[in-house]
């Protein structure tokens, strides 16, 4: 989990353009209840890709992934392998 947040935490808040399995995507990270929640969603340019998910930091240092109706792999791979580009 560690060098999946590392990554999540490095993409850019807001809009941003990346590439991930070759296609070009555009992506909004959100931040959500003074940072205890944030969002990803990420959707394919000219494509049916779509990457959606929720972070949820509580209290007590644990961590909660919650992709939207996807693998969890499939997220996770998307902000680990993705290239971020100019938005």
């Amino acid at each position: 989990m560690r060098e999946f947040l590392s990554a999540f935490d490095a993409l850019p808040d807001g809009a941003f353009r990346a590439e991930w399995q070759g296609s070009p995507y555009v992506a909004v990270k959100s931040s959500h209840a003074a940072g205890k929640s944030e969002k990803l969603v990420a959707h394919e340019a000219g494509g049916t890709g779509y990457i959606s998910l929720n972070i949820y930091r509580l209290s007590d240092g644990r961590v909660l992934l919650k992709p939207c109706e996807m693998p969890e792999d499939r997220v996770r791979r998307f902000v680990l392998e993705a290239k971020v580009g100019e938005p």
